[in-house]
């Protein structure tokens, strides 16, 4: 949670609940309606999964302990794939997972909230994260509108998977880790609409390490598509406070479209960036900035920045933005490409020599700007750059 964030106004669970039977471990519970859905989630065991039908259902649900195991997750889905239950209304948050453990929610919308669509936290056991938390194929809409308000909220979550979701308007983030570790955003799309802040697509900070986001598309989300980064209060950092607000970062075989820049390092330690491809950013290609003025914090160092595909314009004046307490010098640049979509032959300034990198090769983009933004150039010169060169780890990681 951001430094002064307000607190969550959930609606409790106040309901009687409805005529279902309780559901024994690894038993399909169905439901249709918001108070049969109260009612299942009150009576929540390892095994044990929820099946919303097609429709619209109250959100402001809160769900604290509930702890599946491993091998038989608690899952939260829709029934039908084709038609996701709709959240919405009911309170100011859909869902609060609070201190769970090995738990699922899939196939399901989430639109209209005023706080967070989904908020996932360690109930504030530092020492003690939510683990095995995965958010797949689920769509978040219209958060906010403005001010610290996020699609998808995780503060103290380890052993985490999100996949295939799509978060669109927001005022805050798109999704936002205080304190996260050990997890893969895969294959998302997040794009920023007309009315909403949008300050960052994905923002990764206090404490947050070892996290891959890989193979989304990010399109004008902000201030910054990718926050490395950024500044916490202390009392926020997860388990601990260390000497950095990210770390062993990777973001890699992404599709970016706008935002001020598309990738910023900010207060962080060994974060590599390859693979991607970044078309027409709005003001910057990327920063490097320390956004805090405590001395326990080292300089913003040691990042990567290698195999990226380029399509930059007028708009970009700095391509990398650094700023005063950062050691640019310990970055690397390697074998990028860049592209002056303006045709001005302008290359590109960075705060320390690249290796191998090549300027002036149009990479012939279909869909430019678009999900499916790809080079059709053949010329070998940009053979291994950009997302479409990108091999992902086996099991994503």
């Amino acid at each position: 949670m951001r430094a002064g964030a307000a607190p969550l106004l959930l609606l409790p669970l106040l309901l009687p609940a409805a005529s279902l039977p309780a559901a024994p471990a690894g038993r399909e519970v169905r439901v249709r309606d918001t108070a049969e859905l109260r009612a299942a989630l009150r009576d929540l065991r390892p095994g044990t999964t929820v099946l919303l039908a097609p429709g619209t259902y109250e959100g402001g649900h809160r769900l604290e302990g509930v702890a599946g195991t491993e091998k038989e997750p608690v899952v939260i889905r829709g029934a039908d794939p084709a038609k996701p239950p709709l959240l919405e209304g009911g309170g100011s948050t859909a869902l609060h997972l609070s201190d769970c453990s090995f738990l699922r929610l899939a196939h399901l919308r989430v639109r209209g909230f005023a706080a967070n669509g989904i908020n996932i936290d360690d109930g504030g056991t530092f020492a003690t994260p939510a683990r095995g938390i995965t958010v797949e194929s689920v769509g978040i809409e219209d958060t906010g509108p403005r001010g610290n308000h996020d699609g998808l909220k995780m503060s103290g979550v380890a052993g985490f998977l999100v996949k295939d979701c799509r978060i669109s308007g927001w005022g805050g983030s798109a999704i936002d880790m205080v304190g996260c570790r050990d997890g893969v955003v895969e294959s998302c799309r997040f794009e920023g609409r007309e009315g909403f802040s949008a300050s960052n697509g994905v923002q990764m900070k206090g404490g947050t390490r070892d996290v891959l986001v890989h193979r989304s598309y990010f399109r004008d989300c902000g201030s910054r598509a990718v926050n490395l980064g950024g500044s916490t209060g202390l009392e926020y950092f997860r388990p601990e406070v260390g000497d950095f607000e990210a770390r062993d970062i990777e973001v890699a075989g992404n599709r970016f479209h706008g935002s001020a820049a598309a990738v910023a390092f900010v207060t962080a330690a060994s974060a590599r960036v390859h693979h991607n491809t970044i078309h027409l950013p709005g003001k910057w290609v990327l920063r490097i900035l320390q956004e805090t003025d405590l001395e326990r914090f080292r300089p913003c160092r040691e990042g990567v920045f290698e195999d990226n595909l380029v399509v930059f314009d007028g708009a970009v004046g700095t391509f990398v933005n650094t700023g005063p307490r950062t050691a640019p010098e310990t970055f690397r640049f390697r074998r990028n490409a860049w592209w002056d979509a303006a045709g001005t032959g302008r290359r590109p300034d960075l705060p320390v020599a690249e290796e191998d990198g090549v300027a002036g090769v149009d990479p012939a983009l279909a869909d430019p700007g678009g999900p499916a933004m790809r080079a059709t150039s053949r010329d070998p010169r940009l053979k291994g750059k950009g997302a479409d060169a990108y091999d992902p780890p086996p099991r994503g990681r």
